[in-house]
């Protein structure tokens, strides 16, 4: 009997690791990344909008 019953608690403790690794993979996916990723191009285009206002803007050399 203790067999099954370990057997169950072993089931429960898959499901449970399960649902939290899809929990994660979730906030992961559609959360972190998205802003990390909007973040990282935002600041990208930061810095080159910076760069641009004191260099001035990328052209012809001026004669």
């Amino acid at each position: 009997m203790s067999e099954s019953l370990e057997q169950r608690t072993g089931d429960t403790d898959l499901r449970l690791r399960r649902r939290t690794e899809a929990l994660i993979f979730a906030v992961l996916a559609f959360g972190i990344w998205p802003l990390l990723a909007v973040g990282v191009v935002g600041g990208y285009g930061f810095i080159v909008w910076i760069f641009q206002i004191v260099f001035g803007p990328p052209g012809p050399p001026a004669h």
